[in-house]
């Protein structure tokens, strides 16, 4: 990767998980100058001995928008985590309106795969509405459509290990994994190299079944831990008797359906061809954090 565009570099939710990876890897480049937005700038106060810039914004308030996005620049924004009824587009037109008034040069914006109107997902509309908002900006775009990240195996594998077996509404479909860490690389070297526009399936080297994962889990385990299918019904009942509040348990579970459905069977290159390194496969993700998903990590 080589930086053949000028900065400002600006990155939103800075803070979290994936936004701190991309702050990271913009670094090892020698990126300059970067800027974290994030609604939280004492967590990054580390940041700035290192040359960063923070700035504070929220989504949710557009107030704080113009000054956070002034100057332009190239512009990641990492796509919000709020699953309550439509504030996530909600925050997401902020932050593209504000983008648009700042006069960013390109916008980088963390999607899903396969948001169209028949995806089962729950907050799949998000999405699709705010893809098709940046579109409408004019301003050159680079959309990310990232698939399941195979970090969130690190919360079902331990749980499958303890109960014997892994159970998933799945049915027999695939979903393309990819690591956060990857998808970080991946939003920085869109918003180092990409020029026009493009939309790209972010996704691991293959798609997997939960059979599959299944069999991966009997490896690190050391016993066997089959693929037990099940329903969404009884998978959402699993949820709340966990104390998963209701509305959350069937938005989680709609990834199943959509596995089993196969709008997240897509596996391309599109991680190797932005950042000259292949993605990490799931087998390899799963026995690196082996003492997580035995719960000795």
């Amino acid at each position: 990767m080589s930086n053949t565009t000028k900065g400002p570099f600006l990155v939103t939710g800075a803070s979290g998980h994936l936004g701190s990876q991309v702050i990271e890897a913009l670094l090892a480049e020698g990126a300059e100058p970067i800027v974290a937005v994030t609604r939280s700038p004492e967590k990054l106060e580390g940041l700035r001995a290192r040359g960063v810039e923070i700035r504070a914004g929220d989504f949710n308030d557009p107030a704080m928008l113009g000054p956070a996005f002034t100057g332009g620049g190239r512009l990641l924004i990492i796509s919000t985590d709020d699953l309550a009824p439509g504030k996530r587009f909600a925050a997401h037109s902020n932050a593209v309106a504000a983008a648009k008034e700042a006069g960013v040069s390109h916008i980088v914006y963390t999607s899903l795969t396969n948001p169209d109107e028949n995806s089962p997902i729950g907050f799949a509309g998000d999405h699709r509405e705010t893809e098709a908002m940046i579109k409408d900006t004019g301003i050159p775009y680079t959309i990310l459509r990232n698939c399941l990240y195979t970090d969130l195996l690190l919360m079902s594998g331990p749980q499958a290990v303890g109960a014997g077996a892994l159970y998933a509404a799945a049915a027999d479909g695939k979903a393309g994994y990819v690591t956060r860490a990857d998808c970080a690389r991946v939003a920085a070297a869109a918003l180092l190299t990409e020029a026009g526009s493009s939309v790209r399936d972010i996704t691991g080297p293959e798609a997997v079944g939960q059979a599959d994962i299944a069999a991966i889990l009997s490896e690190v385990a050391g016993k066997e831990i089959p693929y037990v299918p099940i329903t969404r019904d009884a998978l959402v009942a699993a949820m709340v008797e966990n104390g998963q509040p209701e509305f959350m348990a069937d938005v989680f579970s709609s990834f199943d359906v959509a596995i089993a459905e196969g709008y997240l069977n897509v596996a391309s290159g599109d991680v190797e061809e932005l950042t000259g390194k292949k993605g990490q496969s799931v087998r390899d993700f799963m026995l690196a954090n082996k003492a997580v998903l035995i719960g000795q990590g």
